[in-house]
Order: C-alpha cells, then structure tokens, then sequence
C-alpha cells in the first residue's frame, strides 16, 4: 500500500440553495486501501460520493485523482481514468442475460473494434465477461435473465459491471443494502478479495462489517468529517459514539 493519495478532496462543498449536503471536505485515500465512509442518514455520504464521480460538480472546493485534478470533471471522463461506482438501487438490464448485461459494459471500456460487426462475435469482451462473472461467482448464471437471479446475486452482477473496465478506484454505495446474513457475508468475502487487486471506498452501514473490513474509516456528520483513523480509532472516538455509533459496534 502507498503513502502517497490516489483520491483527495480539498474543501469540497456542495450546496442547494441555501442547504450545504457537503461542507468542506477534506480527504484522501491511499492506493491499495479499502477505506469506509459511515454516518447517519442525510451526513451527505451519497452526495460525496457523486462528487468523486463526476456525477455532481461542487459547489467549491478541488478534487485530484493520481495527481490529476478532476474537479467537475464528466463522470464519463473520470470513469475512463479508472473510477467505477455502483449504485444503492441495482442498475442492471433485467431483459439480457447475466452475460449480456456485462458483456455490453466490457464492450463499453473497449477503445477501439469494427463497428458494423455482431457482439455477440467481438471475442474480447466476451471473454472478458466470462472472467469477471467467475469472479464474483455468477458463471453458473451465465445464460439466465438477469431479471431472474436474487437480490444478492444482482448486486455481485452490478459488481461484475463495475468491474469491466478494471478500475483503479471502486466505489460501492451500500453495497449490502437489502442482503440477507447470508448474502451480506458473502458479498464482504467478495470485498476483499477485490481490495487485494485495487483500491475501494464503500458506504455502508453495517457497522461490525464496516469494522471487519477496513482499514480506515471516515465518519460524515451533517455533511462534514466529524472523525477519520482506524476501526479501532473509530470505535473508541467518544464523540463518534455520541453522535452515530452507539450501541452498534
């Protein structure tokens, strides 16, 4: 894991009107780290997010990725320099088959192929759809409707989608949101593996999960950073207690 920031944000604000859902944060990532963000409904996690996609400009405030400024950058362009996101609600193509569904993404991060040639028939993307669907364990599913698989296995197809384009930089906004146990321990052995190859940045709020599986935490409140350190920094941050943890972890 670097020292150095692959993902900073210097005084990021994003304001409606006169509601600030983001005031003034600062962040960075390191390259390599599985970082978490937690905080109470409306702390402006989800905003934040957006803002690091470029699905949402700020208001003020400077974003960087590997050095590069990217701030109110089109999230179509900083999707090509290597940040993926998925969403809170699954956003799949329930009509094609779970192949399809990641075949048209992986033909989505290709630069360059003949246009007037059969998808089905473009090998590269294909292939590199079989391997991504190995990877979040839907092989099997390969041929089925994606309309048919269950509320985890979506979310790992979604994963899969977000995975197409080898992202340097994945960011998963509740990924467990709506699992069952079952499927929310799978889906976190999943995480991980991931976070071996790359760096992550998830929202969630399963907090023994968030604890288990970082290795830094930032804790958003009213749209600033109220705390930010280890799981076991988090944990004992009284303040952090006060205001969100609780009884919780």
């Amino acid at each position: 894991m670097s020292d150095l920031p692959l993902l900073r944000t210097e005084n990021v604000v994003r304001a409606y009107g006169s509601l600030f859902a983001v005031n003034g944060v600062d962040f960075a990532v390191r390259e390599g780290e599985l970082r978490s963000i937690i905080g109470p409904n409306g702390a402006g996690k989800t905003t934040f997010f957006r803002l690091i996609s470029g699905e949402v400009r700020p208001t003020s405030g400077r974003i960087w990725f590997r050095d590069r400024e990217i701030t109110g950058m089109p999230q179509h362009a900083v999707a090509r320099l290597g940040v993926a996101k998925s969403y809170q609600i699954t956003s799949i193509f329930p009509r094609l088959t779970v192949l399809e569904n990641v075949r048209v993404a992986a033909q989505g991060a290709v630069r360059a192929y003949d246009f007037w040639r059969r998808a089905d028939r473009l090998t590269d993307p294909r292939v590199r759809a079989e391997e991504l669907l190995a990877t979040v364990g839907l092989s099997a599913r390969a041929t089925q409707l994606a309309a048919e698989l269950s509320h985890g296995e979506k979310r790992h197809l979604e994963l899969a989608i977000a995975l197409s384009g080898d992202p340097v930089l994945l960011l998963l906004d509740e990924p467990t949101a709506g699992m069952s146990p079952e499927e929310t321990d799978e889906t976190m052995v999943l995480i991980r593996q991931l976070a071996k190859g790359r760096t992550i940045v998830l929202v969630e709020h399963k907090m023994k999960l968030v604890m288990n599986v970082s290795d830094r935490i930032t804790v958003l409140h009213q749209g600033q950073v109220l705390a930010d350190g280890t799981p076991d920094e988090i944990r004992a941050n009284e303040v952090v207690q006060r205001t969100y943890l609780g009884a919780s972890v």
